[in-house]
């Protein structure tokens, strides 16, 4: 392990002067390829000099513990030592994880999109009251949302929305949240105080650059077309809206929340970019994703990962079997510490697979 993480450190210094370099800073792409690089390894540069700092502590108690006579200085390196040693095992643990391969594609931004399931007007409801929660931990993590498309409810939220989340490991923070999210609930619409339970499907996409993922432009058709608004009115009289065809795929992704055209097509393509990456991710994956399920993966789309019980103001995720009894608080945007359960828990899983 000592020796991976002074490969690693090595690089970082590596790296590190590379940035300097005439040439590199020249050339965009390798100039923001070595930059990711060196952000993922800082960690560990850090974690490396406090584990080298904590041993050549405990050399030198071992040292004055073998040659020193004086039984007070002895003492008081013995208890150094045990100290240094829980220290030793903790940055180890962290090491671990820190070692633990990652998804490279954590740090990109993410494409979120909602849709409404089995429940009717219920379901849409429920779509806005998920996009609501989301907006609100972006709004609280510096995280920010582009609303791309929608096609609103007939008696409110979204029967359908998709939108971008922008900031600092969106992808990685948000992924988990991918799957059937179920709420339990009395609907206004009931008249006889009968729960109901209806669901929405959440499904979030890294966002991959324009060197991940080439798109031909004679594989696309595009069709645009006027914004439609609350209710389904025309809020602009021009065709400033897009839709976009993939051909080889069949794959249809559309923007209207520009008031340009230009715009709304930049948006359209990067959900479409989204897309067809994560296909190709998929079919990559495949076999290895059949090997490993853990309990938080994200690659069924159709499980049931979380309900919202409105009657015992209980969330419940049922993957990792934690249940927080504050609903409301957890609806305003407090998910951070489900997340963050969750990737403990692939964390963990992680760590139990062989090197």
């Amino acid at each position: 392990m000592l020796d991976k993480l002074t490969g690693l450190y090595e690089r970082f210094h590596e790296i590190e002067s590379q940035l300097s370099d005439a040439q590199i800073i020249s050339n965009i792409s390798a100039f923001a390829r070595l930059n990711k690089e060196y952000k993922d390894l800082k960690p560990i540069a850090n974690v490396y000099l406090r584990y080298e700092k904590v041993l050549n502590g405990l050399d030198e108690c071992k040292m004055i513990l073998s040659r020193e006579k004086d039984i007070e200085l002895k003492q008081v390196a013995k208890s150094e030592m045990e100290e240094l040693t829980v220290k030793r095992s903790a940055l180890e643990e962290e090491i671990k994880v820190l070692l633990t391969p990652k998804d490279p594609d954590d740090s990109k931004n993410a494409v979120v999109e909602i849709r409404a399931g089995t429940g009717g007007n219920e379901a849409s409801i429920f779509a806005g009251d998920l996009y609501r929660m989301y907006s609100r931990f972006c709004e609280r993590n510096k995280l920010k949302i582009e609303p791309v498309d929608f096609n609103q409810g007939t008696v409110g939220g979204y029967k359908e929305i998709v939108f971008n989340v922008i900031g600092e490991s969106a992808y990685g923070t948000l992924k988990f949240e991918s799957g059937v999210h179920r709420v339990q609930r009395v609907p206004v619409t009931e008249q006889q105080g009968r729960i109901h339970t209806s669901a929405a499907t959440v499904v979030v996409l890294p966002q991959p650059d324009e060197l991940d993922i080439t798109i031909k432009e004679n594989d696309i058709r595009k069709d645009t077309f006027c914004s439609s608004g609350h209710g389904g009115q025309s809020v602009n009289t021009t065709y400033s809206a897009v839709r976009l065809t993939h051909i080889p795929s069949g794959i249809v992704v559309q923007c209207q929340d520009e008031r340009s055209q230009i715009k709304n097509y930049q948006k359209a393509l990067a959900v479409l970019r989204a897309r067809l990456y994560q296909a190709e991710h998929d079919r990559r994956t495949e076999i290895v994703s059949q090997k490993r399920k853990t309990m938080v993966s994200t690659g069924d789309r159709s499980a049931k990962i979380r309900t919202y019980n409105y009657p015992q103001s209980r969330v419940t995720d049922h993957r990792i079997q934690m249940t927080i009894f504050n609903l409301p608080v957890f609806l305003d945007g407090d998910i951070r510490g489900m997340i963050e359960a969750l990737q403990v828990a692939e964390n963990t899983e992680r760590l139990k697979e062989p090197v």
